[in-house]
């Protein structure tokens, strides 16, 4: 069956794969995403990452307090898109490299470059809400809040999971990767693609943390282990 799934390229021997390494340019997205948070919890004191499921007094008064944070949270966030749309074309022809003929490899590349879209949008959202001249209308700011949220968390997470399915199915069926990290991997991008739901069932937001944290996590993992040859180690081992 695996041997209908794959057409072995013709061989290579000493020939290096082109493009960036996917687990240096996921590492670099993961750094970004993480900086962002960092850096503007400690401009705000942690305020300017609350939910904007509150007043739009409170939440106008809340940019209004800690405008800088905002800003640089949203610059940040909007370079963190970048690597992650990088990083989706990389692996996309690192699979085609390796010979994977499957649908996985389209599905990924589509989800990654959603979510780099999606969180490159919130972003941009995200700093056309901390400028001054909004400040008198409480309303369209929570509006454009409600926005950001959406793109960054539902919108994101979404696309997420396909980039992580995407390799996560091929890595399991071909064992380009190790057997249990892509059972992980299936995991995480199952707990994506479910996180829509909190769209009607606000409980379940926890998926969106988990998606876009987790899920990058995982990328790193297997950026670095994702093989640069057919020769995979872990074509060796039993199922």
């Amino acid at each position: 069956m695996t041997e209908n799934l794959v057409r072995r390229a013709a061989p290579s021997s000493g020939r290096r794969l082109g493009g960036p390494h996917p687990g240096i340019v996921a590492l670099v997205a993961l750094l970004l995403t993480l900086l962002g948070l960092v850096v503007g919890a400690a401009m705000s004191k942690g305020h300017a990452l609350e939910s904007p499921f509150t007043s739009s007094q409170h939440l106008a008064h809340r940019i209004g307090q800690y405008r800088s944070a905002t800003r640089v949270m949203a610059w940040i966030q909007v370079g963190s898109a970048v690597p992650l749309g990088i990083l989706s074309a990389t692996i996309y022809v690192r699979q085609q490299k390796l010979g994977v003929r499957v649908p996985g490899p389209v599905i990924g590349v589509f989800g990654g470059f959603l979510a780099s879209t999606m969180l490159m949008l919130s972003g941009l959202i995200g700093w056309v809400s901390s400028r001054h001249e909004l400040a008198t209308d409480p309303t369209l700011l929570h509006a454009l809040s409600f926005l950001s949220f959406i793109t960054g968390s539902v919108g994101f997470v979404l696309g997420m999971g396909l980039l992580v399915a995407g390799l996560a199915v091929p890595g399991h069926l071909l064992r380009l990767l190790p057997r249990w990290l892509t059972w992980v991997g299936l995991v995480l991008a199952a707990c994506c693609e479910l996180s829509f739901v909190a769209m009607v069932a606000q409980p379940l937001q926890f998926l969106f943390p988990i998606g876009r944290f987790g899920g990058l996590l995982w990328l790193v993992a297997a950026g670095f282990l994702l093989p640069a040859s057919r020769r995979s180690p872990w074509s060796e081992v039993p199922a």
